[in-house]
C-alpha cells in the first residue's frame, strides 16, 4: 500500500515538473498555464488602437463634466459657483486654488494662526466628521496618537496634547494636512480646504478639552460651572429616617 502511494507521488511529481518546469524558456507556443498571466488578458493597452471603437481609439475621451479630482477649475459651472466661504455643508467642494492663507496656511513667509472660517457649531461638527473619517485611524479619537494603526507598528504618530502641538500654528498644521509629512500620506487630493480647516478646529477643542483652565470660560458662565464641581464633590446626602449604616467594631486581639 505504502509502495504504491510512493509511486504514485513519483509520477505526480514528474508530470508537474514536465507541466512547469520549462516556464521560463521561450516557445513559440503559449505555454500551458492553469491560471493566466495577466500579459496574456484581454484588455487595451494605453494609446493603442482598438477596432471595437468607431475612431479606432482605445484610449476614451472623459464624460462631459468631468472634475479632475483635488482639482479646482476656475470659472467651471459645477464646481465652486457661487458658493460662500463660509458655507462648510456646500456640496461642492473646494481643494486648493490660491495663495492666500486660506489656501496655504502661509501669511507672507511665516506660518500663519486663526482660523479664516467663523467657528461654529457647525464647523466643529464638521471638524469632527471628517476628524473621525481620515485621522483618527492614527491619531485616536482623542487626539492621542494611539488609534487602531499604533498597534500594528506605525510609530511617529503625533500626540496633539503634546506642548509641540499645542503651540503649533493653524497654518503648519494645514500645510501638513495638505502636504503629509514623515510617514503621513497627504491628504490635498482627499480633503477640500474649508474640512481642512474645520479638522484644525476640531483638534483646538481637543487640546482645550485636556488642558482647559477656569481662566478659557467666560465670566457669565464660570459660576454654574463651579457650583456644578461643588455638587459632584459633595458626600451623598441620605434621605431623613433612614437607618445609619451598622459600624464594624475591630477586633481585639488575645
Amino acid at each position: 500500500m505504502i509502495k504504491n502511494f510512493l509511486i504514485a507521488c513519483i509520477l505526480l511529481t514528474i508530470v508537474t515538473i514536465a507541466l512547469l518546469g520549462f516556464q521560463g524558456q521561450r516557445r513559440q507556443v503559449t505555454a500551458i498555464e492553469f491560471f493566466g498571466d495577466m500579459k496574456r488578458q484581454s484588455k487595451f493597452r494605453f494609446q493603442k488602437p482598438s477596432s471595437f471603437f468607431a475612431d479606432g481609439r482605445a484610449a476614451r475621451p472623459p464624460v462631459d463634466g468631468t472634475i479632475p479630482m483635488g482639482y479646482d477649475i476656475p470659472g467651471h459651472p459645477f464646481q465652486n459657483s457661487e458658493v460662500p466661504k463660509d458655507d462648510i455643508n456646500s456640496p461642492l467642494g473646494e481643494f486648493s486654488a490660491g495663495t492666500d492663507y486660506f489656501n496655504t496656511g502661509k501669511m507672507g513667509d511665516q506660518w500663519g494662526t486663526g482660523l479664516p472660517l467663523p467657528v461654529t457649531t457647525e464647523l466643529l461638527r464638521r471638524g469632527q466628521k471628517e476628524f473621525t473619517i481620515n485621522c483618527a485611524v492614527c491619531h485616536g479619537a482623542t487626539g492621542q496618537g494611539n488609534g487602531i494603526t499604533s498597534k500594528y507598528g506605525l510609530l511617529g504618530i503625533a500626540n496633539y496634547h503634546q506642548d509641540k502641538y499645542r503651540q503649533m500654528a493653524d497654518g503648519q498644521i494645514f500645510n501638513t494636512i495638505t502636504h503629509g509629512f514623515n510617514t503621513m500620506m497627504a491628504y490635498a487630493d482627499k480633503v477640500t480646504v474649508k474640512d481642512r480647516w474645520a479638522i484644525i478646529a476640531y483638534i483646538r477643542v481637543l487640546q482645550k478639552s485636556q488642558n482647559a483652565r477656569i481662566e478659557d470660560v467666560p465670566p457669565d458662565q464660570r459660576g454654574a460651572l463651579e457650583n456644578e464641581g461643588k455638587q459632584q464633590n459633595m458626600p451623598e446626602q441620605k434621605p431623613p429616617g433612614s437607618s445609619p449604616e451598622p459600624q464594624t467594631q475591630p477586633k481585639q486581639a488575645r
